[in-house]
């Protein structure tokens, strides 16, 4: 009897011979229970029991690679003996008996054969058919035919599979980009290596090159060790169980599992698998197309650049071309690729990796013209870095580059691995050439903004030094040098400041321009990099309307600086496209009204109501449960009125309804709406808004702070409701609030208050920490009551 229970323990290779054993005892035992009948005589057969009749293992076990809980994918193959069903019952049901997962089928050869030819993956399945037991003869007899089915059919069959794996990939991503990749199935996952053999049976390609079998049997290994852990068949690398695989695979940094090294690795494998897939298939499309029949066909050749010819859908060396003894030829073949859309030969490719110079130092300026064509290409020059990257000649141009090669960014907001961060921030960055005065110091500072993630430290600091040794060998100026390295310093410092910071406020564009000083130049270049930055890290991270702030505080500090009129306000009382005046409260003589109209990325709700302490709360209060998201308030009191604008976006699509919203103004202000008790009923119907652990952090700006208004930020768990906290707690604190900026950074929220005493008067130290002692209790989901009841 098997023992299962040890099965998950042992390595691959035994674990497959100890099932392989198993199965070809419980062939013989089935057998030696059901007799065979004489067709002709009626009695029993002859012939041995095995004759006709064998065991194959398909799948993972066919593979040899089994893992652990993994599934049994076998077939009974038979010659058409009358009596397999009964075979088939006396061999599956001790499977099944014994807790394993059993997929199975009974086919003769021809109906196996039928079965692949109209249906790819069963197809697919049975290229992996293995011998187990019985008569070898019939498992040799379903290979050949699977074989030669599967050649026979190839022109119908792989655009399908081509089309399954693209729209797989699609849908759960890349593996070399995911902080928690499904193995399996995820483009550049164990399927790739699946599919390689596949195309290589059908004659269509060669085997897989060495390091893609490599990385192939390490994202093995990494299965292996994640179901052992988990106690499952589960092929998705959580991020809990980073760590504990990564101790399990002897991925250990100073004595502690180093789960990065783990992701990265995990990455470089599916990188370099979905790098030798798509090559792959580019050879399997070309070989599929149907050409007309020509006795003679001359390949074209069209020159591109000095050594290079486009030749087809390649760029290829030209006959005259001197590898060795050109150190740009690298370079221009990567632009000359770029420009044209096109990509290097893999031939191409490899000559090049063989026998291309080191470059001189410092570049000379036709080389570094060249580097500049390349990443002024656009998205054309993505799949053309990923060659020079897989072939190792990105990292002899940029050696610091493999620093940031497949590193991990566990930043929920980051789609991308660092080192395709900056390629796709370069790409993006191609887009804005135009908006800027120096398009290659915008280019080159895309490319390398976070280099500096590669090292210890922080990332800004390490990567000005890194950036301007890089930029001096690429040839640059020294003052280019400068501005590079000014560039990577303060690639954060408008997005931050934008989104953090009231943009009205003088001391906002003091900030900047003491930052930056009086360049318009580099105003102009980082507004154009944080473009390309944000645009290269998420939907989430660069919005509208956090691109309609960056450009107003870029307007506004380019008025400063002289080069530009001075702005309009961001937010401003506006004349709403629908108000619905709400009915006078008892003992106040003007209504609530509240205007809504649509804006970038959302909506602007401008609410009037009688001025009151606590009345910025009792607002923020109100759109959270409408379920608006608020993103930036501004708050003007004039004659005992309050007007108050905040930038809102739906948090599930729909708009503020302008007749709602001033109803439930009214019922806040009356106070008829338990705003606090109906807060926490929809933080208890949304677990995902409940707050974490970590305590909040609250940080008071002097030095932004304008004559007696203060700032005060704080960070904490985001959750339901909790602008209406926060600033109920500081009208607790005896604290109004002028303005706010809001935004959520992955599950924490950062929300930035201009408070003032209203008595006129400087915040002393007593009132800020009575002021924090209530934010932090806000923060953890205790909510004052603004009116004092």
């Amino acid at each position: 009897m098997l023992d299962t229970a040890a099965l998950p323990a042992l390595p691959r290779a035994e674990r497959v011979r100890a099932v392989d054993d198993w199965l070809a005892g419980l062939l013989a035992e089935a057998l030696a229970g059901t007799p065979r009948p004489d067709r002709r005589r009626g009695g029993p057969s002859p012939e041995p029991a095995a004759t006709g009749v064998a065991l194959v293992a398909v799948g993972s076990l066919g593979r040899r690679e089994l893992p652990p809980h993994g599934d049994l994918d076998l077939v009974l193959v038979h010659d058409g003996r009358p009596e397999i069903a009964a075979l088939a019952d006396a061999l599956w049901y001790p499977v099944w008996d014994a807790g394993m997962r059993l997929d199975h089928s009974v086919r003769t050869v021809s109906e196996a054969v039928s079965v692949a030819a109209e249906d790819v993956k069963a197809g697919l399945g049975l290229l992996d058919a293995r011998h187990l037991a019985g008569d070898p003869a019939v498992t040799a007899g379903l290979r050949t035919a699977t074989l030669a089915s599967w050649r026979q059919h190839a022109g119908r069959l792989l655009p399908q599979l081509r089309d399954l794996r693209r729209a797989r990939g699609r849908q759960v991503g890349e593996l070399g980009f995911l902080l928690e990749p499904d193995l399996k199935e995820a483009y550049g996952g164990l399927r790739e290596g699946q599919v390689l053999r596949a195309l290589a049976a059908a004659q269509l390609a060669d085997e897989a090159p060495a390091d893609a079998g490599e990385a192939y049997a390490f994202l093995l290994d990494v299965r292996d060790a994640l179901r052992a852990r988990t106690g499952r068949a589960n092929d998705t690398l959580v991020r809990q169980e980073q760590a504990p695989v990564a101790r399990a695979l002897g991925l250990v940094t100073d004595g502690v599992p180093d789960d990065d090294l783990l992701l990265r690795r995990v990455s470089l494998a599916g990188r370099r698998l979905a790098f030798v897939a798509d090559e792959t298939w580019r050879r399997v499309d070309t070989a599929l197309v149907r050409r007309p029949r020509a006795r003679y066909r001359r390949v074209r050749r069209e020159p591109l650049a000095e050594g290079l010819v486009r030749q087809g859908d390649e760029v290829v060396l030209a006959r005259d071309a001197r590898p060795a003894a050109d150190p740009g030829l690298v370079l221009r073949g990567a632009a000359a690729a770029a420009r044209a859309d096109l990509l290097l030969s893999p031939y191409t490719l490899k000559v090049l990796a063989v026998h291309a110079p080191p470059l001189p130092e410092p570049w000379p300026p036709e080389l570094r013209w060249s580097f500049l064509r390349l990443l002024a290409s656009g998205r054309s020059a993505v799949p053309v870095l990923e060659q020079l990257d897989q072939e190792g000649l990105l990292a002899r141009m940029l050696p610091e580059w493999d620093r940031v090669r497949s590193l991990p960014q566990r930043h929920p907001w980051h789609r991308y691995t660092v080192d395709r961060h900056l390629v796709e921030a370069a790409a993006a960055a191609s887009e804005l050439t135009r908006d800027v005065d120096r398009p290659d110091l915008l280019l080159v500072g895309a490319l390398l903004h976070d280099i500096g993630k590669g090292w210890p430290g922080d990332h800004t600091e390490v990567g000005m030094t890194v950036v301007a040794e890089m930029a001096a060998r690429m040839g640059f100026s020294p003052a280019d040098v400068t501005t590079l390295s000014a560039m990577v310093e303060h690639h954060l410092l408008l997005p931050d400041v934008a989104t953090r910071r009231d943009l009205d406020d003088p001391k906002t564009v003091d900030r900047v321009v003491e930052a930056i000083g009086a360049d318009p130049a580099l105003l102009q270049l980082l507004h154009a990099l944080a473009q390309a930055d944000g645009a290269a890290t998420s939907t989430s991270a660069w919005s509208p309307w956090k691109a309609h702030l960056v450009a107003a505080l870029v307007a506004r500090v380019a008025a400063r600086l002289g080069s530009a009129p001075v702005p309009e306000p961001v937010l401003e009382p506006t004349a709403p496209q629908v108000t619905r005046p709400a009915p006078a409260l008892e003992g106040h003589t003007e209504p609530v009204t509240v205007g809504v109209e649509d804006v970038l990325d959302g909506q602007q709700v401008t609410i009037g109501a009688p001025d009151r302490p606590g009345l910025f709360s009792l607002c923020a209060g109100v759109l959270a449960l409408n379920q608006l998201d608020v993103r930036a308030a501004r708050v003007s009191v004039a004659g005992g009125h309050g007007t108050l604008v905040f930038a809102v976006r739906p948090h599930f699509g729909r708009a503020p309804v302008p007749e709602i919203l001033a109803d439930g103004v009214r019922a806040a202000l009356e106070g008829t709406l338990p705003l606090a008790e109906r807060l926490r009923q929809r933080e208890r119907d949304y677990s995902q808004d409940a707050a974490g652990g970590r305590p909040p952090r609250i940080s008071w700006f002097d030095a932004e702070a304008t004559g007696i208004t203060g700032l005060v930020e704080v960070r904490a768990t985001d959750r339901a409701g909790l602008l209406h906290r926060l600033t109920a707690a500081l009208a607790e604190a005896g604290l109004d609030v002028t303005s706010a900026t809001v935004e959520t950074l992955g599950g924490d929220a950062v929300d930035a208050f201009y408070v003032s005493d209203p008595a006129g008067t400087a915040i002393d130290p007593a009132q800020r920490r009575h002021a924090e002692r209530a934010l932090v209790a806000a923060a953890g989901g205790d909510a004052p009551d603004p009116a004092g009841r």
